[in-house]
C-alpha cells in the first residue's frame, strides 16, 4: 500500500481510501479550483478505482505557499509526487486549465518514467495545437470575477462574498496566467489513449478544437459531446461517472 510522505500530502488529497482498487484516477482542477470539487466523482467511483485529488498551491488549506506560475512547473512538480501511485494502472483526467495540465504530466511520465496511463481523459479544453489568444488574467479583479459569472462554475455566494472572493483571487488569476501562457512544444505524441468531453455551448472550447486531441496520440481517440456550457459535467455527472470507470477498468 503507498504511504503518502508529508511533501505528498500537500498535494493528494484521497478522500475515500481504497488500498485494494486495481485502477487509480487522478483529478487535476480547472483554473481556480481546488481539490475538493472532485469529492463527489471519488464518492461516485466503484471500489475498483482509487481516486486522487490533486491540491494545487496557493488556496485553501495551501494558500500561503506560492501558486506556480505555468503548467510546465506544475507538472514538474505533480509527476514526481505521482509516481509511487503507478504501481496500478494510472488514467489521468483534468477539466479545462487541467486537462492541459494532464496531457504535459501525461508526456512526462510516458518520456522520463516509461509510465504510459491508462488513458487521458481531457475535459473543457481545446487540444494543445488549437491555441487561442486570451488575456483573462490581466483583467481587473472585477473583470476576473465577471469571467467567472460567465462560465458558471463558482459558487454565486462566493462570488458575492467579497472576503472571500478577495481571498481567493490570487490563486485564480495565477492559474487564468498559467493556462494563458501555455504554448504547447511539439514533441512525440502520447502512447496512451485520449478521451475528450465537451459541452456544445462552451465558449472556451469548440467541438472541433475538443477533437483535435485525436492529433496528440498514436492510440485511439474519442470525443463527447454534452448538452452545456463550460461546466457541462455538474449536469452530467453520473454519465461521466460511468465513463471514466469505463475507462479506468479498460485493459
Amino acid at each position: 500500500m503507498t504511504t503518502l510522505t508529508e511533501h505528498d500530502r500537500l498535494w493528494i488529497r484521497r478522500y475515500h481510501p481504497r488500498p485494494d482498487a486495481a485502477a487509480r484516477l487522478v483529478c487535476l482542477p480547472h483554473a481556480g479550483g481546488s481539490a475538493t470539487f472532485y469529492r463527489p466523482v471519488s464518492a461516485g467511483m466503484p471500489t475498483s478505482v482509487d481516486v486522487l485529488a490533486v491540491q494545487y498551491p496557493g488556496r485553501q488549506d495551501r494558500r500561503t505557499e506560492p501558486c506556480a506560475t505555468s503548467i510546465g512547473e506544475l507538472a514538474d512538480r505533480i509527476t514526481p509526487v505521482l509516481l509511487p501511485w503507478t504501481d496500478r494502472p494510472l488514467l489521468l483526467f483534468g477539466h479545462s486549465m487541467g486537462a492541459t495540465l494532464g496531457f504535459e504530466i501525461a508526456r512526462r511520465l510516458e518520456r522520463d518514467h516509461g509510465v504510459v496511463p491508462r488513458a487521458l481523459v481531457v475535459s473543457a479544453r481545446r487540444a494543445p495545437s488549437c491555441p487561442r489568444q486570451e488575456s483573462v488574467h490581466l483583467s481587473d479583479d472585477d473583470g476576473l470575477v465577471a469571467e467567472m459569472r460567465r462560465l458558471s462554475g463558482t459558487d454565486a455566494a462566493i462570488l458575492d462574498d467579497e472576503e472571500l472572493i478577495r481571498m481567493a483571487l490570487p490563486a485564480i488569476r495565477a492559474d487564468y496566467r498559467a493556462a494563458e501562457t501555455y504554448v504547447y512544444e511539439p514533441g512525440p505524441n502520447l502512447r496512451c489513449p485520449v478521451v475528450s468531453l465537451v459541452g456544445d455551448d462552451d465558449p472556451k472550447v469548440t467541438v472541433e478544437e475538443a477533437r483535435a486531441w485525436s492529433r496528440h496520440t498514436d492510440a485511439s481517440a474519442e470525443c463527447h459531446v454534452f448538452p452545456g456550457g463550460h461546466f457541462y459535467l455538474t449536469a452530467h455527472q453520473e454519465r461521466i461517472l460511468a465513463l471514466l470507470a469505463d475507462h479506468a477498468r479498460a485493459r
